[in-house]
């Protein structure tokens, strides 16, 4: 469309014509004459719509009001407390500490805590002793492992080519392991972006900066017999863009290999 111009608007043009090569919708019913109006208005005055809502800045919103305010510890209890309320249901009562550590070892490392350590923390009427267990099951190495196994699968990490071969890839644990040790880390997530996108064009890049870029070697890899190795390479570049897109932006990018998104903000290059 061109905002302010009927006649140069090639959707007018469309929905007013009866060449079957042109007329949308091309099958089906035709746009009546109020809503033929309704656009044409539309046009004239501009073409104004609101912004896609997923691009509109953040901003704060009101905390919800609950009955029972001796239940709130953190603003987030009063959203699940007005749901609650709202639903006639009471809170669960408080889980017992034998429960407590065994959801969070689950939660933190995926595995159970010893007969030993649940014991232990049984025991332990000290008032830091949650925050105690939070420090050493954060420490844990397995930490990394329960938690890096997320960025992996979107990263999507494997240790064979896909496709009909499927051939091992004997060196990918190397990147594994950079994202678990980065985990463990506590590495800003700036950094873990920045290393993983363009690693080795950091000036005087280490070999684990450089190593952090195989994010962008996670592609499939077809090998079978007479594959056409440049039509592969494109694909491979399509799915690091497309990938990248969905873990930095929260977006899919794929629609815009064949046209220009409708609402999102990906025109596709000409």
């Amino acid at each position: 469309m061109v905002p302010g111009n009927l006649d140069q608007s090639g959707i007018i043009r469309r929905i007013t014509s009866n060449d079957p090569d042109e007329m949308m919708p091309p099958k089906g019913g035709r746009l009546n004459a109020t809503e033929v109006g309704k656009l044409k208005a539309w046009v004239a005055a501009g073409a104004e719509f609101e912004q896609h809502w997923a691009y509109l800045p953040l901003s704060p919103g009101e905390l919800p009001r609950v009955n029972d305010e001796q239940w709130v510890r953190n603003p987030i209890d009063r959203f699940i407390l007005s749901r609650l309320e709202k639903e006639g249901i009471k809170p669960s009562p408080r889980a017992e500490r034998h429960i407590l550590i065994k959801r969070l070892s689950y939660d933190l490392t995926g595995l159970p805590p010893t007969p030993a350590e649940v014991d232990a923390f049984a025991k332990d009427d000290s008032p830091d002793a949650y925050a105690a267990l939070l420090k050493r099951l954060l420490a844990s190495k397995h930490f990394g492992e329960r938690w890096g196994r997320h960025w992996l699968d979107n990263a999507r990490f494997a240790d064979s080519d896909g496709y009909e071969k499927d051939a091992p890839r004997p060196d990918a644990w190397h990147y594994r392991t950079w994202v678990l040790n980065a985990v463990n880390d506590d590495m800003p997530m700036d950094q873990f972006t920045i290393e993983q996108l363009a690693g080795d064009l950091l000036p005087g890049a280490t070999p684990g900066q450089r190593l952090a870029t195989a994010f962008h070697r996670q592609t499939l890899t077809n090998t079978e017999g007479g594959t056409d190795q440049e039509e592969f390479r494109n694909a491979a570049v399509f799915d690091r863009t497309e990938t990248t897109g969905t873990i930095w932006l929260g977006l899919t990018m794929n629609c815009a290999r064949c046209h220009t998104h409708k609402y999102d903000a990906i025109p596709q290059p000409r």
